[in-house]
């Protein structure tokens, strides 16, 4: 219950979504001279190479209230590390969309990763570490495709962006151990990274008003 007196609490529930977890909004409950909303939230599932990097730099934005990696986009039941067949390493991000939009999501997604580089992040290669964007509905696909195409016909990066934006399948969790992975191992080298440019993006807007996207011609 909480203390005695007045004021707000934001309270987040979850319900599970066929394409993962996607939080909605419950009726407000009063009591006690306290109103507790339950706020209505969202899900993004992105892939952009190694997810514990990954994972430290999404986890960080203020406004995301969780995350988890897995395996998803990919062709094998139950996959595990050593035995995910062709599913991509990815993420999932829980937010509240009134304080964080979609739209802001993939502009950080692009600033933390290459997404010129066919199956390809570094020295990581193979489809697992590919670029791609897992929508759950059709508003996420409309906003991710014409983020992706402004982002390619920016003149920003040195290639084409290789990004693909498919349905999201089933997301098959991670094992415990790489959960949260570079919080608990933080002598790790981190293998993502923010554009220098954008530093420190996460206490920024994810937005610039002279670069949309956040980035610089590299």
């Amino acid at each position: 219950m909480p203390p005695r007196g007045h004021g707000t609490v934001r309270v987040h529930e979850a319900r599970q979504h066929r394409h993962g977890r996607v939080l909605m909004s419950l009726p407000v409950v009063v009591g006690g001279g306290w109103v507790v909303m339950i706020v209505k939230t969202e899900a993004a599932i992105l892939a952009g190479g190694c997810f514990w990097g990954m994972q430290d730099l999404l986890r960080r934005i203020p406004t995301v209230l969780s995350t988890r990696v897995g395996y998803t986009g990919g062709d094998v039941p139950n996959p595990t590390y050593d035995d995910h067949g062709t599913h991509a390493e990815a993420i999932e991000i829980v937010f509240d969309p009134e304080l964080l939009s979609y739209r802001q999501i993939l502009e950080f997604f692009f600033r933390i990763h290459d997404p010129t580089t066919l199956n390809r992040q570094g020295a990581d290669i193979g489809t697992r570490y590919r670029s791609a964007i897992f929508y759950l509905d059709q508003t996420q696909r409309r906003i991710a495709e014409a983020t992706v195409s402004e982002l390619d016909n920016s003149g920003l990066l040195p290639g084409r962006v290789v990004t693909t934006v498919e349905p999201a399948g089933q997301f098959w969790e991670a094992e415990p151990e790489h959960q949260a992975y570079f919080e608990r191992h933080p002598e790790r080298r981190a293998c993502n990274h923010i554009r220098p440019s954008t530093m420190p993006a996460c206490d920024r807007p994810l937005s610039q008003a002279s670069d949309p996207l956040g980035f610089t011609r590299m």
